[in-house]
């Protein structure tokens, strides 16, 4: 399984962007995804996670109402559209996939990762 994010970059205190994640598998519909970011001098850290239907989804609290999860298994991507960004959020972006097809909050239970992505929101 590959994943290469895109859509990161430089934005304003209060501005958005959507990441997205597209996978290189056949049977991306049976996987779990999730988005995790890491800012230098911190430990990485949970952001949002689906399941593999796009029923359920799951978000750190420090997001909830700013960041939205989705999914479109026919294009094999994942989304994730980041509205009133602030300074804080700034990191790099990954994207992971788990077998399991959980919507999981734990970097362990993924088994594989994306190069990340660079989001930067200045004040």
């Amino acid at each position: 399984v590959q994943l290469v994010e895109s859509g990161g970059g430089l934005v304003q205190t209060g501005g958005s962007l959507r990441l997205s994640c597209a996978a290189s598998v056949r049977t991306f519909s049976n996987y779990g995804m999730g988005w995790f970011r890491q800012s230098p001098g911190k430990e990485r850290e949970f952001v949002a996670a689906i399941s593999r239907n796009g029923r359920s989804t799951y978000y750190a609290d420090s997001v909830k109402g700013r960041f939205a999860i989705s999914r479109d298994n026919a294009k094999n991507t994942v989304y994730l559209q980041m509205n009133s960004l602030k300074p804080e959020d700034t990191a790099v972006y990954y994207c992971a996939a788990n077998p399991w097809g959980l919507g999981s909050q734990r970097g362990s239970d993924y088994d594989y990762w994306g190069q990340g992505t660079q989001v930067t929101v200045s004040s």
